[in-house]
C-alpha cells in the first residue's frame, strides 16, 4: 500500500504539472493566433503582437519563411507526451490495479476483462475520432462536433454497462487525452516537420498542411477543459459519477467544456 500510494503522488504530481504546460502553451499559442488574425484582418500583416510580463516587453511577429536554423526552433512535443505517460501510468495504478474498473457490489465483467475493454477504448476512439476528422466531414464544425458529442455519450453509456461510473467517466478523459496527444505526434508534429524542411530548402509552406495542423490543434483546445472536468469528477461523487443522472451529467460537463473553449478562442 505504501509503494501504491508513492507511485500514485509521484504519477499524479507529474501528470498535473506536465498537463499545466502543455494546455498552458497550447492555449497561449491559441490566443497568439487570435491576435495574429487580428492584425491580419487590418491589414497589419508585418505588425507584432506586444505584451509585458515579468519586468520586460516582449513582441511577436509571425514569420512567412525559416529565418534561423532549424535546431534553433523550439518544439512544443515533450510536455503533451509526459502528460499521457504520466497519466496512462496514473490509470494503470489507481483502476487497473487499483480494483476501480468494476462495480464491488454488482461487477459486470472481471476487472481484468474491464481492463482491456478500458485500453481498447482508448485505441478505438482515437481511431474512429482520427477517420472522422477529416475532410469533408470535419470542414463543417457544427456537424462534425455534434456526431462528436453523440458519439461521446454513446461510448460512455456503453461502458456504463459494464464498468464502474467512476471508471467510465476517467476513461472518457483518458480517451480526449489520448486523442489530444495523438493529435500532436502523429497529426501536426509531422506537418511542422515537412514545413521546416521546406523553408530550409527555401520553399513556401504548403497551406493545406499547415491548415489540416492547426485544425487538429483546434481540436485539442475543445477537448482540454471537459478533459480536466472528467479527471477531477472522481473527487465529487455525489455530483457525478456517484449521481443518478452520472451520463446525462458527463454530457453537460462535456458541453461547458466546449463552451468555456470557443469563449477562450475568441478572447
Amino acid at each position: 500500500m505504501t509503494v501504491n500510494e508513492w507511485l500514485n503522488l509521484i504519477f499524479r504530481w507529474t501528470h498535473v504539472v506536465a498537463a499545466i504546460l502543455w494546455v498552458g502553451s497550447t492555449f497561449y499559442f491559441t490566443w497568439l493566433d487570435g491576435q495574429m488574425r487580428r492584425l491580419e484582418e487590418k491589414k497589419d500583416a508585418a505588425g507584432a503582437v506586444w505584451m509585458v510580463h515579468s519586468g520586460g516587453f516582449y513582441t511577436v511577429v509571425k514569420q512567412k519563411t525559416l529565418g534561423v536554423a532549424p535546431g534553433e526552433v523550439h518544439w512544443f512535443r515533450w510536455e503533451a507526451m509526459a502528460t499521457f505517460l504520466s497519466g496512462f501510468s496514473l490509470l494503470t495504478v489507481v483502476y487497473y490495479h487499483g480494483g476501480l474498473m468494476v462495480d464491488p457490489i454488482d461487477p459486470r465483467v472481471s476487472p481484468v476483462v474491464a481492463s482491456v475493454i478500458g485500453v481498447g477504448t482508448l485505441l478505438a476512439g482515437w481511431a474512429i475520432y482520427d477517420q472522422l476528422a477529416r475532410p469533408p466531414l470535419v470542414n463543417n464544425g457544427a456537424v462534425f462536433g455534434a456526431l462528436g458529442f453523440v458519439l461521446a455519450i454513446a461510448v460512455a453509456a456503453a461502458l456504463s454497462m459494464v464498468l464502474s461510473t467512476r471508471a467510465t467517466y476517467i476513461h472518457i478523459g483518458a480517451l480526449f487525452g489520448t486523442i489530444m496527444v495523438n493529435n500532436v505526434w502523429m497529426r501536426i508534429l509531422p506537418p511542422q516537420r515537412r514545413m521546416i524542411a521546406a523553408g530550409v530548402r527555401g520553399e513556401p509552406f504548403d497551406p493545406a498542411v499547415a491548415a489540416a495542423a492547426k485544425r487538429r490543434s483546434m481540436h485539442n483546445t475543445f477537448l482540454a477543459i471537459p478533459t480536466v472536468f472528467l479527471m477531477i469528477s472522481s473527487h465529487y461523487p455525489t455530483a457525478t459519477y456517484g449521481n443518478a443522472y452520472a451520463i446525462p451529467i458527463l454530457g453537460v460537463l462535456i458541453l461547458i467544456g466546449w463552451s468555456a473553449a470557443a469563449w477562450l478562442r475568441r478572447a
